[in-house]
């Protein structure tokens, strides 16, 4: 998949999406329980769907959330916090979901006039309350035609399969029987039940900062710092950060915008406000040189996308493995190891190496490092797709899931506390072991596709060598013995992996070497052939 002509420069106002008729088809438009692509299914970070497309309607929320309060009085939770993004079809859902948990008895904890709250600081207001769980309203970084639905434990984190699969499969037994066991009141009801308890998440995760990053080194650093909030769910978190840390820094796009208008187009055309894209975050880049640190999220502010005058925007892989060395040796994290996703780069095995710590690779999505993070096993999670969280100062837990707030923050306390910027710091890194070479390429899959690639067998691998290299593993089972959706090949100075999308029609070939452009190259080719033959078999 080229780049598309609108790739990089601000959308068009032919491609803005209809937002009036979007939230209508939301109320109007119901699924048709025959047509699987009309049900719920929760993939890598729950329900996404689009209300045009019958896959985000006003019943799938009704359904969702019904499940969800059975499922949090079955496990007798105290309280429950509800969060939502900026993405139009989130505030509809925020309502819905609202009605149904003040109906089943839920005491529910919502922002402030209704407000917008980053996943981040649901996961933290979760590990800062005592038998609490959590909803997100957010379709991530997708389109601003989607909406989605996410569950989070008591652990704070996203909720794993066996408890997805719970709530999935309650939810569409609910939609297959006509709605008949969802107790729903009007908004205005529910308000009155005393149930719904607006609150102030801001205040208590920003004066929290402190605890996770050194916010006095950023203050007197007084480096000139550009946030963009992208139109996102931290449109007032990033005002509070500076009032409360007297901060020189310039926010930009804290205002909503359901279209999303002042993005520049992903490199498919598409709005898409993912900050680890280049062609995404395209208006940032142009104004690299006008900062000393610049930074970016997406609309549930889950990731985080840093902006360098070295390198410009900072592939997330080379920001994990400089966040991994530099809390290395500037925190206490003795005996603690690292999380990876299977589709990181192998950079960071080196710098883990070389700090005397131990690596723990997991299959793609955060949920995995959930666990390991609230047992003290590891300090840091991080995904390639630019999500990771890591330990307070004292390694307790601050959140888990993904924060990209900490993780821009970070990016600022590296600069000062180093006199390095990130990617100066990377730099530094690849002197030591080497410069490697990473890309993904994505194409579009079916569904039977994207079922064939998420089954792959190491016997489907009927070669010994890569790019000239001789294979060493062939994996479809993470670390902690958990399948991976698809496999993975190493050599001594290269990799590659395939898997299915599990939240939009594509597959993704991940692939690094140690060897230059050339090589890894080769690598995409070899394993796009083995795609190809894969899909010939069909």
């Amino acid at each position: 998949m080229g780049l598309h002509e609108f790739a990089g420069l601000k959308a068009p106002k032919e491609i803005l999406e209809n937002i009036p008729q979007l939230i209508s088809d939301y109320y109007v438009k119901v699924p048709d329980m025959q047509n699987p692509l009309h049900m719920v299914s929760f993939g890598t970070s729950g329900h996404r769907g689009c209300s045009s497309k019958n896959s985000f309607n006003e019943e799938h929320i009704m359904a969702m959330a019904q499940a969800v309060a059975e499922f949090h009085l079955e496990k007798g939770h105290s309280q429950l916090f509800v969060g939502m993004d900026t993405h139009a079809l989130s505030t509809p859902a925020h309502r819905t979901t609202l009605e149904v948990l003040a109906a089943n008895g839920v005491k529910t904890y919502y922002a402030k006039a209704f407000g917008y709250t980053p996943t981040p600081v649901i996961s933290h207001a979760i590990l800062t309350h005592e038998n609490s769980d959590g909803i997100v309203i957010t379709p991530s970084h997708n389109p601003p035609s989607d909406g989605g639905f996410k569950y989070n434990f008591s652990d704070g984190g996203p909720a794993d399969e066996s408890i997805t699969k719970v709530i999935q499969d309650r939810a569409n037994e609910i939609l297959k029987n006509d709605l008949e066991d969802v107790k729903i009141l009007d908004l205005e009801d529910a308000l009155e039940t005393g149930l719904l308890v607006e609150y102030d998440f801001v205040t208590p995760y920003v004066d929290d900062l402190e605890n996770v990053i050194d916010m006095q080194v950023i203050k007197d650093a007084n480096l000139k710092i550009a946030a963009d909030a992208m139109g996102g769910s931290g449109l007032a978190y990033y005002k509070a950060i500076k009032e409360k840390y007297n901060l020189n820094m310039e926010v930009f796009n804290d205002i909503p915008d359901f279209t999303f208008s002042f993005m520049t187009c992903d490199k498919d055309g598409k709005i898409r406000m993912d900050c680890s894209s280049p062609s995404a975050m395209a208006s940032l880049i142009g104004l690299k040189d006008d900062f000393d640190i610049a930074f970016g999220n997406d609309t549930d502010f889950d990731r985080h996308g840093i902006v360098t005058k070295s390198k410009g925007l900072l592939n997330p892989n080379y920001y994990l493995s400089v966040v991994i060395d530099y809390l290395s040796k500037n925190r206490e994290f003795d005996g603690l190891g690292v999380g990876k996703t299977l589709v990181s780069s192998s950079m960071i095995d080196r710098v883990v190496k070389d700090n005397g710590k131990e690596i723990f690779e997991t299959p793609v999505g955060f949920k995995w490092f959930v666990k390991p993070i609230i047992e003290g096993k590891v300090f840091f999670g991080g995904e390639e797709s630019a999500g990771a969280s890591f330990l307070r100062k004292n390694a307790k837990p601050w959140s888990t899931d993904k924060d990209g707030i900490i993780l821009n923050l970070l990016a600022i306390e590296i600069l000062a506390k180093t006199k390095k910027d990130p990617g100066e710091y990377y730099d530094s890194l690849t002197e030591k072991f080497g410069e490697p070479v990473y890309g993904r390429l994505d194409a579009l899959a079916n569904v039977e596709q994207k079922t064939a690639l998420k089954n792959l067998k190491p016997e489907d691998i009927t070669t010994d060598t890569l790019a000239g290299e001789k294979i060493e593993a062939v994996l479809t089972k993470a670390d902690n013995g958990a399948l991976i959706g698809g496999l993975k090949v190493s050599t001594k100075n290269a990799w590659f992996a395939i898997r299915p999308s599990g939240t939009e029609d594509i597959y993704k070939i991940y692939a690094e070497s140690f060897k230059g452009k050339e090589h890894l190259k080769q690598i995409q080719i070899e394993a796009q052939e083995i795609v190809n033959t894969i899909f010939d078999n069909l």
